[in-house]
């Protein structure tokens, strides 16, 4: 089975995270999911392309977490999630995804 890129599984961490926020109502549960995708993320963006692109990273994920809230006041919740999510995912893809080291 070919892996998971980690372009994908960081912006189902934020999309995963919300969607889980927002329909059991446990906004913990949502955290959580987002956490766990995020670790999973880092880990693959520190196998594929060291130790400081996955510092960046990660930083930018956790900025797009940060960065949805207000964005979501201006053009709605999951238009900003999946905004971010794409800004993560691009990221993600440029930096590990399509090449690496």
């Amino acid at each position: 089975m070919a892996p998971v890129p980690s372009a994908a599984i960081a912006a189902a961490g934020l999309v995963g995270g919300y969607a889980v926020a927002r329909w059991t109502k446990k906004r913990p549960l949502g955290g959580v999911a987002l956490a766990a995708a995020g670790a999973v993320a880092a880990r693959e963006w520190e196998r594929k392309a060291g130790k400081k692109a996955a510092a960046a990273l990660s930083g930018v994920y956790v900025a797009a977490f940060a960065g949805s809230h207000p964005l979501a006041k201006k053009v709605g919740a999951w238009p900003s999630v999946f905004a971010v999510a794409g800004v993560v995912g691009a990221a993600s893809w440029a930096v590990a995804d399509r090449g690496g080291r």
